[in-house]
């Protein structure tokens, strides 16, 4: 073995340790500055909110190609309910709420979600009245087949709207016979 080779891998060793050392401090402090405006987005949202919308779910739609003919048989996906949220757009245009919704899911029992949502909005029209949205919810909900114990949610979001009306749509993912739901309601501004 050449004299040369362990030195070599000695340094490679450290040049790697050292690189992912800075990097790993970088990461931190972007995850720290993301948390902070986290959490400076949420307390503006509730100290300063710009308007109050009501949500009306109209669609649970379990995916044909997840679920047996016998789960889609006995799934409801009519979800009656309602809820409503404090919300405002932030200087970029972005919008962000603080919600609570209850509706009934999927074996026809209440379900109680509560959280923050966030969407990026864009205007892809001459229009301004329309938009495009694209985010995140972040919260509880609570199911009857869960026992009514808080379960985290983190989920997409998307949207459409006009004016003071916004289609907003979720997909919960999952695994055969369970998850795999779009969920969608319409939100009213006023």
């Amino acid at each position: 073995m050449n004299w040369h080779t362990p030195a070599f891998l000695l340094s490679y060793f450290l040049t790697l340790l050292f690189s992912f050392s800075a990097l790993a401090g970088k990461m931190n402090n972007i995850m720290q500055l993301s948390f902070n405006d986290f959490n400076k987005n949420i307390l503006e949202t509730w100290l300063y909110p710009q308007n109050y919308d009501f949500y009306l779910p109209i669609i649970i739609r379990h995916n044909r190609w997840m679920y047996d003919d016998h789960h889609i048989k006995r799934y409801n996906e009519n979800p009656w309910g309602l809820g409503g949220d404090i919300s405002r757009l932030d200087d970029k245009g972005n919008w962000h709420s603080l919600y609570m919704i209850i509706f009934k899911d999927s074996f026809n029992k209440w379900e109680i979600s509560s959280g923050y949502n966030w969407e990026m909005t864009w205007h892809p029209f001459k229009n301004k009245d329309i938009y495009v949205g694209a985010g995140y919810t972040v919260g509880i909900t609570l199911r009857d087949n869960w026992r009514y114990i808080p379960i985290p949610l983190v989920l997409p979001l998307a949207s459409i709207g006009y004016k003071l009306t916004r289609f907003q749509m979720t997909y919960i993912p999952g695994v055969y016979n369970n998850g795999n739901v779009y969920f969608a309601c319409l939100n009213f501004q006023f």
